[in-house]
């Protein structure tokens, strides 16, 4: 075997290592479709368009998401399970509630702004709703945050069996409805204001009864 052969071997064999499959493709072509997503919008990606950015073919798309609204919402619960919201741990509630929001402001404003962007060229497309999208987005187990007030609840803080799940949500919400709304990190004093003025005084009250 000559030189030359002996090369175009070797550059065969290091491109089959290199090959990309199952969870390491299935990452690349995701990352691909959110980088897309992120340049050219919805109405422009196209299967073809998330195939060339990944560089593979678009069959190997196909064999995993039926069209483009489902790579498209893969891609966005993708991005948000590659990029969680650091939870903080202080030793009190309200250090928590500003440090947590702090961190999803931070954290999510690129997801929000993106996904408030999206939502029309899915509801349009496929008739998918906001409701739904965020569904997608965070999953169908637990708040990530519900840790903050299960600590908060074992220092006797607040009972979490007098608060309404949306007293607890209403924080978290308020800081994605800004977002959305502004396409911008929100401040940090409507931060203290919706953790001192609207959520600690709805919390207030419903602290852990001590034992008789």
């Amino acid at each position: 075997m000559t030189n030359e052969e002996t090369d175009r071997a070797t550059t065969a064999s290091d491109v089959v290592k290199r090959r990309r499959r199952g969870v390491e493709l299935e990452h690349a072509l995701l990352a691909a479709a959110w980088e897309e997503l992120n340049e050219v919008g919805f109405a422009k990606l196209t299967m073809e368009s998330v195939a060339d950015r990944a560089r593979t073919g678009v069959a190997v798309l196909y064999r995993r998401w039926t069209n483009k609204n489902d790579v498209v919402l893969a891609a966005i619960r993708h991005y948000g399970d590659t990029h969680p919201v650091t939870i903080p741990d202080t030793g009190s509630l309200r250090d928590d509630m500003l440090a947590l929001l702090g961190n999803l402001n931070a954290e999510r404003v690129e997801l929000a702004t993106l996904v408030g962007a999206t939502l029309a060229g899915l509801r349009d497309s496929a008739g998918i709703t906001p409701e739904e999208v965020r569904l997608v987005v965070r999953g169908d187990g637990p708040w990530r945050s519900d840790a903050v007030f299960r600590r908060a609840h074992d220092r006797g803080e607040i009972d979490l069996a007098r608060i309404p799940r949306d007293v607890l949500d209403l924080p978290l919400q308020l800081v994605r409805h800004d977002i959305l709304m502004t396409l911008r990190p929100v401040s940090a004093e409507r931060v203290r204001s919706i953790v001192d003025d609207i959520f600690l005084p709805l919390v207030a009250g419903s602290t852990v009864p001590s034992g008789p």
